[in-house]
């Protein structure tokens, strides 16, 4: 295993802004010391130890991930240990022209492992596309995505997946998605998508907060329960959230007494701000919900070992929170004005400063595919292992959560 890289991440989104798999690529923060082959081997070989568990199997369920490949490593041992139907490998369309390659990938694809091809040339290939490729990556130039879009659809082949990349506005992630093609966005879906609903908080999201207000003051359990028994959808959410963590040890809970007694304050407070995030009804949630329980889970893995786990429970609310302006659609200001949270908490998010902030501007970075990963780790004394570590275990445990 190689630990001198740092593994980072770029959803792949279905038309509805939904994740249905991630590039996972690696960042390497020393000297290039090896080659490319075997240092997407060891991403593999990594990530495979990590996700697909004897026991368990496969630990993102229905994630499907996108891994580079170069054609001396399409026989490589560690594809063996991934699942091959949530697997798939990039390749340029250039290097098919190596018999020895294509034959690879052929294979490959017998097994069940997809095969993304990059840089085709679609008009000549036409016909041929389906015997070479499982998805295809179209890429878009200059400005008018839309009639790209339209001409890729034309050429689209049902046993072909069409992937949009660099889709970098949501007019042309709609042209895409208007057309069934899948993309890569970048950071898109980080940035808020012009909409038309009612900003500010919902009901349930007022409720939630009021909760939220009553935790921090260590209101009584009779005072939480009255509050909750008000929105009994919240309470079912609120019960099945605590089960799905595996919290109730074999047993259900079923009461929010029994919650609390189990649970505690500070984590009964980090589930709140989960569901504060699932309370949202703005148009673009399922991306940037998913990103926030990662982003959140990851910031709070980060910080346990430096901090204690009571500590890195209030990173994960800083993670959470880090990204409910946008989930709401209102300004962090304004967020900030609803709810009382520690300085803390506060310091990370408005400057990533203070205690949390540094593990917070981290789990960014891992989402981003920043080349800034490398020192803000470095910042906080942690080696590329733990932190790829992490990433995987909050990207596994996040679709736990998302269910």
């Amino acid at each position: 295993m190689h630990h001198t890289h740092f593994l980072v991440r770029e959803p792949l989104l279905d038309p509805k802004q939904r994740v249905v798999g991630y590039e996972l690529s690696w960042r390497q923060s020393a000297t290039p010391s090896a080659s490319l082959r075997d240092a997407l081997d060891s991403l593999i070989a990594f990530v495979a130890s990590q996700v697909n568990d004897e026991d368990d199997g496969w630990l993102l369920r229905d994630k499907i991930l996108f891994l580079e490949a170069v054609p001396d490593m399409l026989s490589a041992d560690a594809l063996y240990d991934m699942p091959p139907e949530r697997t798939v490998l990039s390749i340029k369309a250039v290097e098919l022209a190596n018999p020895d390659t294509m034959a690879a990938v052929q294979g490959l694809r017998a097994g069940g492992v997809g095969i993304l091809l990059r840089e085709a040339d679609l008009a000549r290939i036409g016909a041929r596309l389906p015997t070479m490729a499982s998805y295809v990556e179209v890429r878009f130039s200059g400005a008018d995505v839309a009639t790209q879009a339209r001409m890729y659809a034309a050429l689209k082949q049902s046993t072909v997946g069409m992937i949009a990349r660099p889709v970098s506005n949501w007019a042309d992630f709609d042209a895409c998605a208007a057309l069934g093609l899948n993309a890569f966005v970048g950071k898109l879906h980080l940035t808020p998508r012009p909409s038309t609903d009612t900003k500010g908080l919902n009901p349930a999201q007022a409720v939630i907060m009021q909760l939220m207000q009553m935790v921090r003051q260590n209101a009584d359990i009779a005072q939480l329960e009255a509050v909750l028994k008000r929105d009994a959808t919240l309470s079912y959410k609120l019960l099945r959230f605590i089960n799905s963590a595996g919290f109730g040890a074999g047993r259900e809970v079923q009461s929010l007494r029994q919650a609390l007694a189990l649970l505690g304050y500070t984590p009964l407070y980090r589930w709140l701000t989960l569901l504060l995030a699932t309370a949202s009804t703005s148009g673009y949630s399922p991306v940037l919900l998913e990103t926030a329980v990662v982003r959140g889970r990851l910031a709070e893995l980060l910080g346990q070992a430096a901090l204690g786990k009571g500590e890195a429970e209030n990173i994960f609310v800083a993670g959470m929170f880090s990204l409910l302006d946008r989930l709401l659609g209102i300004p962090m200001e304004e967020v900030l004005a609803n709810v009382q949270l520690s300085e803390d908490v506060v310091a990370a998010l408005l400057t990533r400063s203070g205690k949390y902030g540094p593990y917070l501007a981290l789990a960014e970075a891992c989402e981003l595919s920043s080349d800034l990963v490398s020192s803000l780790a470095g910042a906080v004394k942690l080696g590329p292992l733990e932190v790829n570590r992490a990433h995987l275990s909050a990207l596994a445990w996040a679709q736990n959560i998302a269910a």
